[in-house]
């Protein structure tokens, strides 16, 4: 049986008043077993001052003794059966953070990121780096795109294209006039081949234009957490 797994099956509403009073080591342990649309759920209803101390804890986590597992399992259900597996278990760690970040609301995560940046702008930037990247262009609907382009270098495009799939090259293309695009691929063709340092720095740079787009409102990136669009 996988650690937590009576967890899993709770309903996320009910487990908020069931662990919101615990420590938050305790919580980020906990949400690192479960999905990212549970554990968005959950730290999106903490209290906005323990939101990113329990993100936090939770991209720093690696390792977790089966110990202390058993021992904060026996907290929330005393008859859960003996973890099966006593391996230590890898969890937490900056990519399970990004997912549930990935999920939350815009506002939950905005704040969860300035504190961050304050306490740990290092981590921070780590985060924020994993949380879009330039292929989830293909988040965006072509009204969103056809803005971001029109802040992007055409040389820093033709270089992030390089390195991107056909369906993202397809969705930048379709987005230009036929005189732009077709520019951008000859530029493409005659640059040759590109080192992938300069691609991941053209494309990075992108991917910057389209956070401060989104910060400032002026498009609005495909997610879960409550993102709507009201006509």
């Amino acid at each position: 049986m996988k650690p937590f797994e009576f967890v899993r099956k709770t309903d996320a509403s009910q487990l908020i008043n069931f662990i919101q009073d615990e420590h938050p080591q305790t919580i980020a342990l906990i949400l690192s077993y479960l999905s990212a649309q549970q554990s968005a759920m959950i730290i999106s209803a903490l209290p906005p001052d323990r939101q990113a101390d329990v993100a936090k804890r939770i991209a720093v986590m690696d390792r977790t003794s089966p110990d202390v597992i058993k021992e904060v399992e026996k907290v929330l259900e005393s008859k859960l059966a003996s973890l099966v597996n006593q391996d230590y278990t890898i969890i937490g760690g900056v990519d399970s953070v990004v997912e549930i970040l990935n999920s939350v609301d815009r506002g939950t995560e905005k704040h969860i990121m300035e504190s961050l940046e304050i306490e740990e702008p290092e981590l921070a930037d780590e985060i924020r780096k994993k949380m879009f990247v330039f292929e989830d262009v293909l988040l965006l609907d072509d009204r969103a795109i056809q803005r971001v382009l029109r802040d992007v270098d055409n040389n820093d495009l033709g270089i992030a294209l390089k390195g991107a799939n056909e369906q993202v090259q397809n969705a930048i293309f379709n987005n230009l006039s036929k005189r732009l695009a077709t520019m951008i691929k000859e530029d493409m063709e005659f640059m040759g081949p590109v080192r992938m340092k300069d691609v991941e720095e053209a494309q990075q740079k992108i991917v910057n234009i389209i956070r401060k787009l989104e910060d400032a409102g002026e498009i609005v990136i495909s997610r879960g957490g409550g993102d709507e669009i009201i006509v």
